[in-house]
């Protein structure tokens, strides 16, 4: 159990039920892993590249989730590696894969965070600069992923040519947002995406013997927060189709970010970059307060699996007992 220094609202962490898709067991899991990677960083400039699947894969997507996903992961990896080779440089990336959109409908997408630069073919860093501050052009990052992707689908045996022409009636989106400030904003960043779910609790705002209401984002309508309501068979299914298959690897590192070069090489690069970013603003951001947005979380309590401590019971009823 913690209290917020500020507004004094407390909350309470679950024990994990181990499942990936549970909203309530995400958090300590993401504070791991975070704290793992903070030890992988560069102190350098990253960028943040969105590479989305169109929706004629949907279908494909719902019936071969695995081959869909993994796909997805092979070929923004072929395609940043083939922009990073023409400018001669080995690239890094952390990819983490979502597949849903705002209303829990399908919508698979992949944020990669890559380092401005790489290695050249000396080994040495080097740094990738453009002057309009972007990794590289959307366009034709957009262009390569569509092919190489329709080009993967072929070799693992899709032949639905109406499916394939369809693929290119239209440009695949790929978004690149403006570079992160630093390491520690790279680690905010990973804090809100790599152990996301589908929807989170507080989004739900009523829940009938009917139906579901949850609040979403509509980006067509300048990203205002409106209210959803679903029958609960729909919102069931809608939720279903987020369920990745069995052991599933959603967060992948690739390049100068892989395990590989975890095990040496890639200490000597950031010590070569005048060492390792620092992580005392990292653990703030990580207590700050989800109600308040100001407060620091401090630990008042600590219980087992049994349940919480006999004297909460008594003052706070309301409280589960297993």
């Amino acid at each position: 159990m913690d209290v917020c220094t500020d507004c004094g609202v407390i909350h309470i962490s679950y024990n994990s039920c181990r499942n990936r898709h549970c909203p309530k067991c995400q958090g300590h899991k993401r504070e791991e892993w975070i704290q793992k990677r903070e030890q992988d960083l560069l102190p350098c400039t990253y960028y943040h590249v969105v590479f989305t699947l169109p929706a004629q894969l949907n279908a494909l997507a719902m019936h071969q989730p695995a081959m869909v996903y993994d796909t997805l992961f092979r070929c923004v990896w072929l395609t940043l590696s083939q922009f990073g080779t023409t400018a001669g440089l080995q690239l890094g990336m952390i990819a983490v894969l979502h597949t849903w959109g705002q209303n829990l409908s399908l919508h698979p997408h992949l944020h990669c965070i890559v380092p401005g630069g790489g290695l050249d073919s000396k080994g040495r860093w080097q740094k990738q600069v453009r002057s309009n501050k972007y990794l590289f052009a959307v366009k034709a990052l957009s262009k390569v992923f569509r092919a190489k992707y329709v080009q993967q689908l072929r070799a693992k045996g899709i032949n639905d040519k109406q499916l394939l022409e369809s693929l290119f009636q239209k440009d695949w989106v790929v978004y690149a947002k403006r570079p992160f400030g630093g390491p520690v904003q790279v680690i905010k960043y990973l804090g809100r995406y790599t152990h996301k779910v589908a929807i989170s609790n507080h989004r739900i705002q009523n829940v009938t013997g009917n139906d579901v209401s949850f609040t979403y984002r509509d980006y067509k309508d300048n990203g205002t927060v409106k209210l959803m309501t679903l029958s609960n068979e729909e919102f069931a299914r809608r939720f279903a189709q987020h369920i990745l298959p069995y052991r599933f690897v959603r967060i992948r590192h690739y390049g100068i970010l892989s395990s590989s070069w975890k095990r040496g090489k890639l200490q000597q690069l950031q010590s070569s970059l005048k060492g390792k970013p620092k992580t005392a603003q990292v653990k703030t951001l990580l207590r700050k307060c989800l109600c308040c947005k100001t407060g620091t979380l401090i630990t008042i309590e600590v219980f087992g699996k049994r349940g919480p401590p006999l004297q909460y019971l008594l003052k706070t009823p309301s409280l589960p007992v297993n």
